[in-house]
């Protein structure tokens, strides 16, 4: 995590960041009103926009240890998906006091003692910061970590008697700079994203590598290490399907085994009270004509896992709506293009061929190509994931930016502003994060993005408006 201090402050200044108020540049914040997504896909048949809605109903489910919502921990961030993905609507990103929507504190904060349990509350978690994880850049022994590390355990809760796992001693971590955050990634309109062909994602890259190159820009996909196709989902692109990124996040995050992650983590003695899996399908016996948890069959949505459930929310839900268009947003759209952000943040995409109805063949707007790039020693995170090095993050899509609360992969800034200044490289090699830290080589010392900045510091103060302006109209 980049330390601020004097010198940084001074940089910001210089930058242009600290005098944006006096210039009359400044993020609009988050767009009020209504949420501008959490529905359905418009085109659905009633039978998938009833299925949509039930794995709706199954993704703010509330787990604990026992009960009918069982399987929470050893370990955890979190005690249900809408959690963490909260904002604007149901399905999006880290909640949070500015929200015009729903403003309300960090729930991890709440979580911590939550059922009687005996957490304290890391320094990085804040009532007013971004829900987050935590993963360690290296083991004890000094090889390469990069997991996630539990915020909190199950001791002390009603629910858990006689479990006694400690919290990772994150003090200690912290001091020794081997934690990196994580917030969460929005899930609207991933359904497109999944269903779009590996060909159509190398095609757009392969369309901008001349105007690409003039500015530095590389770029490369993540891969899946046992078919070789684009992996697409994730900070790093590291997962590659909803289904596989939802029972990851399920053990991950809250702890839950499921039929992708069968094996509880952290299973300390004491601390395991259901069979595993904790989430699984149900199973019809066409015999007898019954489920293995009901006299009689139920809908496809109570027989699923549900990881399954929260795949098919993912998959169904609409993506985001931008605002009308103005003046400003419409010259901010056209600086956009110009000064080289729609170089990664590609405007349209177009899926595949789908099952599901009207969703086949769809031009969308994520305003990512989906690849990933080298961000430089600022941003670097020391973690690896399949392709993607210390450095290199896929593109974040923008759509539904206008309505989110916190940039970056580590939720470092709410200051739209900022968050594009972050993606230069102001440090150099030699930073904390640089190839002294991580071994980056030479020719990885900068970030991919530096040209298309120095671009952006070439516009006018009321130019940066327009493109700020356009931006929160995402």
């Amino acid at each position: 995590m980049k330390k601020w201090n004097a010198s940084g402050v001074a940089l910001l200044f210089i930058l242009g960041i600290a005098s944006a108020g006096a210039w009359g540049q400044q993020d609009p914040g988050p767009r009020p009103g209504p949420a501008a997504a959490g529905g359905p896909y418009p085109t659905l048949s009633s039978n998938e926009q009833y299925f949509f809605n039930q794995a709706l109903l199954r993704f703010q489910e509330v787990d604990a240890v026992q009960g009918p919502s069982a399987g929470l921990g050893p370990t955890f961030n979190g005690n249900s998906c809408t959690m963490c993905h909260a904002q604007p609507a149901i399905g999006g990103s880290s909640p949070g006091l500015a929200s015009p929507q729903n403003p309300v504190p960090n729930p991890q904060v709440a979580l911590a003692n939550l059922e009687g349990a005996i957490n304290f509350i890391p320094s990085f978690i804040t009532a007013t910061g971004p829900v987050r994880e935590a993963r360690f850049i290296q083991n004890a022994d000094g090889s390469a970590d990069g997991g996630v590390h539990g915020l909190f355990t199950i001791a002390g809760r009603s629910d858990a008697p006689g479990c006694t796992l400690a919290q990772p001693n994150f003090p200690q971590q912290l001091a020794a700079n081997n934690v990196i955050f994580r917030i969460p990634t929005p899930l609207f309109g991933l359904g497109l994203v999944e269903n779009t062909p590996d060909t159509t994602l190398r095609a757009n890259l392969a369309a901008t590598a001349s105007a690409r190159a003039q500015l530095g820009i590389g770029g490369s996909f993540n891969s899946s290490g046992n078919d070789g196709t684009i992996t697409r989902f994730g900070w790093k692109a590291q997962n590659k399907s909803l289904l596989m990124f939802a029972g990851e996040a399920y053990n991950v995050e809250i702890g839950i085994s499921n039929e992708l992650f069968p094996n509880k983590r952290s299973a300390a003695e004491g601390c395991v009270f259901n069979p595993t899996p904790d989430d699984a399908s149900i199973i019809y016996n066409e015999n007898t004509g019954s489920s293995n948890y009901s006299s009689t069959i139920g809908t496809v949505s109570e027989m699923s896992s549900d990881i399954v459930n929260f795949a098919v929310f993912s998959r169904l839900a609409a993506p985001p709506t931008p605002a009308a268009s103005t003046p400003s947003t419409l010259n901010g759209s056209n600086l956009f293009n110009k000064i080289g952000c729609a170089l990664c943040h590609s405007p349209s995409l177009t899926a595949g061929a789908s099952i599901y109805t009207g969703m086949g063949g769809v031009t969308y707007s994520p305003f990512s190509d989906f690849a990933l790039h080298h961000m430089g020693p600022g941003l670097a995170d020391g973690i690896s994931q399949g392709a993607a090095g210390s450095d290199q993050f896929r593109t974040a899509p923008l759509w539904g930016l206008g309505q989110r609360l916190f940039f970056m992969h580590d939720g470092r800034t709410s200051d739209l502003l900022q968050a594009i200044h972050e993606h230069g490289d102001p440090g150099g090699c030699g930073e904390q994060f640089g190839r002294h830290r991580f071994g980056f080589g030479q020719q990885n010392c900068g970030s991919e993005a530096d040209g298309v900045i120095r671009n952006f510091k070439t516009l006018s103060p009321s130019q940066v408006q327009d493109l700020l302006n356009f931006l929160r109209s995402l």
